[in-house]
């Protein structure tokens, strides 16, 4: 019996330590997610209490629990029929389908000067796997990578998590967030593989015109540069310019753009997103970016195959009326947000937005009292009026907030007066009737 116990107690005791020390870059990424931060200001509303009203979802990038923001039928019709026709219950090839990849070329070479090719084309698990696999295939010892600021930190995340730097340029309130190219060329260095932009803009709401785009590729090819286009908010637009895909400038510096479904057919959670080569000079090919684009796709997951399946079908037969609808709904709140936001004290708003689902602000903390910066902001704007916005430092602007207008117009009228309630209610008495300055 003895013996028997202290066999036990052999197998039950405890190591004075466990071969495990976490990842500290992994876990300082939190600061930088979107979702990290709107949940930890959520949690503090609950702990405040948020006054029992209803709570106004200004800060996230996802309209489509809204009415008036659902898809399209073709597309839930679309998904139902390869669902139902039972050919899609297989794992797929790693790179996507060929029936969906030639479908995503098709629709992408309607906007470019020349035809892509079904290999031009990687399918992935919505946007934030294709920058995931951009960051890894690019990545090598000592290389950076250029982002805009403000901009989509995701791209920081995967950046450092791929062991590359990234360093910032500036986009310019003032001219319609235009890219500051003098910025691009200071930062930029025989380590410097991409140049990402971001078209419509997250988190601006600007659309760059054709001549500035012009610009930026010419740009990258004296640098030796790729360009990232980031177009997962393309053809989302409602002011005077029409969108324009960085892929026109392929043969000026080749072009990875990365797109989706899921903003323009309002279904982000179908998570299918695309990396698309415009590169008519054969660079991509010299250089092996593609094969290790390729190549990533073995060692990562591949998206729901009966979505893909629908693909064809959901970008062929989608009625033009549904986005001209979703258009329509996307202005009326965009110029709705612009309106509403003039002479809110300690705001400016310093260009209307075009595009995307979202419009930047500046705080002018001198004309409020007891506010110590963006994230006490919009915690104390939570907790007193149930308001969630996204504070500018996660998308690399302190003391800016993002706004977004994609929800339900009503709701949206409701949360900017709440807005602006709480502006007035914390303003200083010098500072009543006053707004930001924008510099």
């Amino acid at each position: 019996m003895e013996s028997s116990s202290a066999s036990n107690e052999e197998v039950t005791a405890v190591p004075a330590s466990w071969n495990f020390e976490p990842n500290e870059t992994l876990l300082g990424l939190m600061a930088l997610s979107v979702r990290g931060v709107l949940a930890r200001i959520k949690a503090e509303m609950v702990a405040g209490g948020g006054g029992g009203r209803p709570v106004i979802p200004m800060g996230h990038g996802d309209p489509s629990a809204f009415p008036c923001f659902r898809t399209a039928p073709e597309a839930v019709d679309a998904v139902a029929g390869a669902l139902q026709s039972g050919e899609y219950n297989s794992y797929s090839t790693c790179v996507g389908l060929e029936p969906a990849r030639r479908s995503v070329a098709r629709y992408l070479s309607r906007d470019l000067p020349y035809e892509l090719s079904p290999d031009d084309v990687y399918l992935t698990n919505g946007g934030a796997q294709a920058i995931e696999i951009v960051c890894s295939a690019l990545a090598r010892p000592g290389a950076n990578i250029l982002l805009p600021r403000p901009g989509y930190k995701l791209y920081e995340a995967r950046a450092v998590f791929s062991g590359m730097e990234a360093r910032y340029f500036d986009l310019v309130p003032g001219e319609g967030w235009e890219v500051d190219t003098d910025s691009v060329r200071a930062l930029a260095d025989k380590n410097t593989v991409a140049v990402v932009i971001i078209n419509p803009g997250n988190p601006c709401g600007n659309v760059y015109s054709y001549e500035h785009l012009a610009k930026v590729a010419e740009t990258a090819r004296k640098l030796g540069v790729f360009v990232v286009a980031d177009e997962a908010y393309a053809h989302l637009t409602f002011g005077e310019r029409r969108f324009v895909p960085m892929g026109v400038f392929g043969a000026v510096a080749p072009v990875i753009t990365l797109g989706s479904i899921s903003k323009r057919w309002l279904v982000p959670g179908w998570r299918l997103g695309w990396i698309a080569t415009s590169d008519p000079s054969g660079v991509f090919q010299r250089t092996k970016v593609a094969s290790s684009i390729k190549t990533y796709h073995y060692i990562c997951s591949d998206p729901t195959t009966f979505v893909q399946g629908a693909v064809p079908n959901l970008l062929e037969n989608t009625s033009e009326e549904f986005f001209r609808r979703n258009i329509r709904t996307l202005k009326e709140s965009a110029d709705m947000c612009w309106e509403k936001l003039k002479g809110v004290n300690g705001i400016a708003c310093p260009s209307r937005p075009m595009g995307s689902m979202f419009v930047m602000v500046k705080l002018d903390l001198s004309c409020l009292q007891g506010i110590e910066d963006d994230m006490d902001f919009c915690c104390r704007l939570a907790k007193e009026e149930s308001v969630v916005v996204l504070p500018g430092r996660v998308v690399g602007c302190e003391d800016w907030l993002r706004i977004t207008f994609a929800i339900d117009p009503s709701s949206l009228e409701d949360g900017l007066d709440r807005l602006r309630s709480f502006c007035s209610r914390h303003s200083k008495p010098a500072a009543q009737g006053s707004a930001a300055s924008v510099v």
